[in-house]
């Protein structure tokens, strides 16, 4: 399975600091739940490349 290949998979997610001062994603899929805890740092390059993938992907729409 590929970046490209669609699934029709419902899945929450959740995103927050932890108390241990962490920030958490939390993806629950059906009986599958996957925490991911990222230090501020990390999870502020995640949140640079997930802008950066949004402004890619608005450019692919306006084709």
């Amino acid at each position: 399975m590929g970046i490209n290949s669609e699934r029709d998979i419902e899945a929450n997610m959740q995103i927050g600091p932890t108390e241990l001062g962490m920030v958490r994603i939390f993806i629950e899929a059906g009986d599958t739940e996957i925490p991911m805890d990222f230090e501020p740092e990390e999870a502020e390059e995640i949140a640079d490349e997930i802008r950066a993938a949004a402004q890619a992907a608005r450019a692919v729409k306006k084709r």
